[in-house]
């Protein structure tokens, strides 16, 4: 997504209820409420788009292929475990195992949480993914950047940590997702964007 902004007129503060409920200000599509403050999305850029389509149709045809009874959300409601009733965060893109109800807001126990950083939102996308790390049933946090091929990936340890710096995965480095049995090379997300390789 773009960058996250506070706009001057959005509300001061709000709960997670109340962000619910709240029909949004008529300008704006897209919200999350980081710490009791709502913050609006402005639009985000084509290869940022493109890195999301890519990976929506990687990871599910993943899925597919394994029968799995995971899904992947683009853009879902994701409740941390820091300051629950003040966050509800939206990364890219998420992958749940759980049961998922119709009327359901938040996606209930995701197992992958993916964030697209682009130039204006390095900020607020690393607060999510240190917030993300929050929720037990997440094992990995992958943040895939949009202005060159590389990624950051996190992976819970089997103790349950998380290790102190990511892993840094360049233009010829492969991309491996272990909670979801997923692999492939990085420069494959990046193929029909202005960064492949010609």
């Amino acid at each position: 997504m773009g960058a996250w902004k506070k706009e001057p007129d959005l509300p001061t503060s709000m709960t997670v209820d109340e962000f619910i409920d709240w029909p949004g200000d008529g300008i704006h599509k897209k919200f999350q409420l980081v710490d009791g403050e709502v913050l609006a999305m402005s639009p985000a850029s084509t290869t940022h788009g493109v890195l999301q389509a890519k990976l929506t149709i990687l990871i599910g045809n993943c899925l597919s292929d394994q029968k799995s009874p995971c899904i992947v959300v683009t853009e879902p409601a994701i409740e941390t475990h820091i300051n629950l009733d003040d966050n509800l965060r939206v990364p890219d893109l998420a992958v749940t195992c759980a049961k998922t109800e119709p009327a359901q807001i938040a996606l209930p126990d995701p197992i992958l949480l993916i964030e697209i950083l682009s130039p204006g939102n390095k900020k607020a996308t690393w607060n999510n993914v240190w917030a993300y790390a929050s929720i037990p049933s997440v094992s990995e946090i992958l943040v895939v950047q949009s202005t060159r091929i590389e990624a950051d990936l996190l992976r819970r340890g089997p103790d349950k940590s998380w290790p102190k710096k990511p892993e840094r995965i360049g233009p010829d480095g492969r991309l491996t997702l272990e909670s979801i049995g997923f692999e492939c090379a990085l420069a494959e997300l990046y193929e029909k964007t202005h960064l492949a390789k010609s």
